[in-house]
């Protein structure tokens, strides 16, 4: 009798060791709260539309993401794309999925200047934090391969936090050339701080941010929730400033592998 109870017990977890979560990790772009309110939606999405227990969760700071996403933290993320080559060899994720438009960066620089300025040898560079992808990473790949601007320089630049920070401090005079993304540039709060820059260059498009997957999660569960991802609305993906999200694989981030190699950076 004792022996048919600890069995009905065993079998009583049974269902809850089969069905474990499922941890979408988020990189925070923004704060805690804010990606909650917006990517909230796409687990409850998932959720419903594999059978799984799909949960959203990000960190702090990009750092603290960056620590946990290395360690193989989360059964599947989304990332800026170096993240991506970074966890790809340091634990296997694998990319399956990203929004269909592409990224870049820009340089600015105060009213009046254009792009001889990169001629000088003594510019002042600022960006927003040493990993964001198309600010910083575009940005000074095209520094040293178009306008052949000294590794030195670049060593040398100031990160000030944030996309604004940037444009602030071009527009104060306390750096001469900045880096930074359309969509932040045109969202500028102060029409007075956009009219005193001046955007003067663009780089070329590179892959956004993908959906990557652990390796070793199971391939079914990891099939439905693609499929899934493929299948989100419209109007959940619009505060996400995405339009639609397609199919991908892996070796569409070895132009971001070659930039990697390019900058000196841990890859």
């Amino acid at each position: 009798m004792i022996r048919l109870y600890k069995i009905l017990i065993i079998l009583s977890f049974y269902p809850l060791i089969l069905s474990a979560d499922i941890v979408m990790g988020v990189v925070p772009q923004q704060s805690p709260m804010k990606l909650l309110k917006v990517w909230k939606p796409i687990a409850n999405y998932l959720s419903l539309k594999t059978g799984e227990k799909v949960f959203f969760k990000t960190e702090r700071s990009i750092n603290k993401f960056e620590d946990v996403l290395y360690s193989g933290g989360y059964d599947f993320a989304y990332m800026n794309p170096y993240h991506y080559v970074i966890a790809n060899k340091k634990q296997n994720y694998i990319a399956k999925v990203r929004a269909s438009k592409n990224i870049n960066g820009i340089l600015v620089v105060k009213k009046g200047e254009n792009i001889d300025l990169l001629k000088r040898k003594k510019n002042r560079f600022l960006f927003p934090a040493p990993n964001a992808f198309a600010a910083t990473l575009l940005s000074k790949y095209d520094l040293l391969e178009k306008f052949h601007v000294s590794k030195k320089s670049l060593d040398n630049a100031m990160y000030v936090n944030s996309h604004d920070s940037v444009y602030k401090g071009i527009s104060r005079g306390l750096g001469d050339v900045g880096g930074g993304i359309e969509r932040t540039f045109v969202n500028l709060g102060s029409k007075d701080m956009k009219n005193s820059l001046t955007i003067i260059h663009k780089t070329k498009d590179y892959p956004s941010h993908p959906f990557a997957f652990k390796k070793e999660m199971n391939e079914k569960i990891k099939k439905k929730i693609v499929d899934a991802l493929l299948s989100v609305p419209k109007q959940i993906l619009t505060p996400l400033s995405m339009k639609k999200l397609i199919k991908i694989d892996d070796s569409e981030y070895d132009a971001i592998r070659d930039i990697a190699v390019k900058l000196d950076l841990m890859y």
